[in-house]
């Protein structure tokens, strides 16, 4: 199975989502995490090979998650969760163990601490929610600037682009360090 993640903007009309469904389709991806779908409705629509699952956004048409999952795939699907318009998750049942793939879109750097606060909380209670036999994935944009610091290494790897953490990152590699998990974006050169 190949995973993706997208920040889509505006993909109101069918064409645009058809567009959408034919480049995942190039890349030959089953399942991608979508970020700021801004759509006023929630719902599971197709477009092309793919069925797209996705929440609404605020009132003001920001955020909003959703997955666009391939049909080869779609009949793994046991459950789908809108957390909040920051995070959803989606269960797929797998051969030996379910796969939980969490979709995130956290508050950028220059928000306050409530905002980033709240949003960690959300994901440690949704992260602990499944057990730890569940292989457990996260796509999404944390907003984060990962720095190159040794202290990092063994989570982040050796290919970070900048030399210093912002907020957000030290945020994100926390997280990581503490439930075992590497972030894969700092792994390979860019």
């Amino acid at each position: 199975m190949r995973f993706g993640t997208w920040s889509i903007r505006s993909l109101y009309r069918e064409s645009s989502l058809t567009a959408a469904a034919r480049e995942l389709q190039r890349y030959k991806l089953d399942l991608v995490g979508l970020q700021e779908a801004r759509w006023d409705k929630e719902g599971t629509i197709t477009a092309g090979d793919y069925n797209i699952f996705y929440e609404r956004g605020n009132k003001n048409h920001q955020l909003g998650t959703g997955f666009f999952v391939h049909q080869r795939i779609v009949s793994a699907v046991k459950k789908g969760e809108f957390v909040s318009n920051r995070l959803s998750y989606i269960v797929l049942r797998g051969l030996w163990c379910n796969i939980i793939v969490l979709n995130m879109h956290a508050p950028s750097e220059e928000k306050s601490n409530d905002p980033k606060d709240s949003f960690h909380e959300d994901l440690e209670q949704v992260f602990y929610h499944f057990t730890k036999y569940h292989m457990k994935i996260l796509l999404g944009n944390f907003n984060a600037k990962v720095g190159g610091q040794n202290i990092f290494k063994m989570t982040i790897g050796n290919e970070s682009l900048h030399k210093d953490s912002k907020d957000n990152g030290v945020r994100l590699v926390n997280f990581a360090t503490s439930k075992n998990l590497v972030v894969k974006s700092t792994m390979f050169p860019h």
